[in-house]
């Protein structure tokens, strides 16, 4: 004999009830866990890169592109950033710095015009050569003081770490003045002035361009290109040590050369204390 259970209706709905309010709970938590164990939303970082090829500069695409663009954006993901690149003159992004309006900026080191605006980041990036470039028929560059009664050009918007105020103080100097490091290679084989100080590299990347320019060149001055984090945002030094601590990683596993910490202090015999 086979028995049959009648459940109520009532009943019926209840146990109905009852069920569907557990699964929810369940559903309800297990959301709750997912949303707990959620990755963090990433922070993007507005980072400012100025004209300085091959070290930092803008495509013909528009896009940023140079060898501390290259290493930054790696760090920045094995730091879990994103980056927001923004194209500035060198005065601007100074103010920007000072300000705080971005996080940090590609550039050189111990910079008089930011003491006490950044935060420089102890590792070294790139090495800068500051060089005094001339024609074949000017003398050479021995020491500072061979840049007396003599036309210096130079380019707008560097300070050359400082260098630029002194030279304009000096009343024996004359300074002129070039908007990029094209015209300033130039006017240099014009003759419109004796000698170039500007840097190494972006001299060098022109002079494939300039083929007829057969320039000297003697070393003035080496300097270091690294993050410079903003001293007026204030997750600036948590910045610095979480950017610094994802490079060692990167360098331990090979993917980036070991870290570079060195004081570079090669100077031009006479060269002022800035």
């Amino acid at each position: 004999m086979r028995f049959s259970f009648l459940i109520p209706e009532t009943l019926h709905r209840l146990l109905l009830l009852l069920s569907g309010l557990c699964l929810s709970g369940v559903m309800s938590t297990a959301q709750a866990e997912k949303i707990q164990h959620a990755e963090p939303a990433t922070r993007t970082l507005r980072v400012a890169y100025m004209e300085f090829p091959p070290v930092t500069y803008q495509n013909a695409q528009g896009e940023p592109e140079g060898a501390m663009l290259d290493v930054t954006h790696e760090v920045a993901h094995e730091a879990g950033y994103e980056l927001e690149f923004l194209y500035l003159p060198v005065s601007r992004a100074y103010l920007y710095l000072k300000k705080g309006s971005i996080d940090f900026a590609l550039g050189l080191t111990n910079v008089p015009a930011l003491k006490e605006a950044v935060i420089d980041s102890e590792i070294n990036l790139v090495s800068v050569v500051l060089s005094a470039w001339y024609r074949e028929d000017q003398a050479p560059v021995t020491r500072i003081d061979d840049f007396r009664d003599q036309v210096v050009i130079l380019i707008n918007g560097f300070t050359y770490g400082g260098l630029r105020a002194w030279l304009e103080q000096q009343d024996d100097i004359r300074i002129t003045n070039a908007p990029s490091h094209r015209s300033a290679i130039d006017m240099l084989q014009r003759g419109r002035g004796d000698y170039l100080l500007d840097y190494r590299d972006p001299v060098r990347e022109e002079l494939t361009v300039f083929s007829d320019a057969i320039l000297r060149e003697t070393e003035i001055r080496t300097r270091t290109g690294a993050w410079l984090f903003s001293a007026a945002i204030p997750e600036a030094k948590t910045l610095k040590a979480e950017f610094e601590a994802a490079y060692h990683r990167l360098a331990e596993r090979g993917e980036l050369p070991p870290a570079d910490t060195g004081e570079k202090s090669i100077l031009l015999p006479g060269f002022p204390a800035l």
